[in-house]
């Protein structure tokens, strides 16, 4: 497949990945056309990892967002880890130049608990 160009780029969760990748399925079947190996292979993939759905997930970046201190790439990859404990919080954030405190990862943690559910 030839990529011709880029029309827009966006930063999404995995359950938004998941839900645009069907979409592209049921206009595939739709039509007729044959899915290739690595749609399939992205659509089985998405739908492993995603662990809840497109519009939870985007509501959980917005309010992860607006925790101090966190960057919108943190925020998409706490959606998509979904992190339980400071430790996995602490590792989302890597070598970030800020310090967080108990209260903000704990903060972070209970966004993550109240949007899962």
């Amino acid at each position: 497949m030839k990529i011709k160009g880029i029309i827009k780029e966006d930063a999404i969760t995995v359950p938004e990945l998941k839900e645009e990748l069907l979409n592209v399925e049921a206009v595939r079947l739709e039509k007729g056309k044959e899915m290739s190996y690595e749609l399939r292979r992205s659509i089985e993939h998405a739908n492993q990892i995603a662990r809840t759905s497109a519009a939870k997930s985007r509501s959980l970046v917005d309010a992860v967002l607006q925790v101090e201190k966190v960057k919108p790439d943190v925020a998409l990859r706490i959606a998509n880890t979904m992190p339980r404990t400071r430790d996995e919080v602490r590792a989302v954030f890597g070598r970030d130049k800020f310090a967080h405190t108990t209260e903000e990862l704990d903060q972070i943690i209970d966004l993550v608990i109240t949007h899962f559910n």
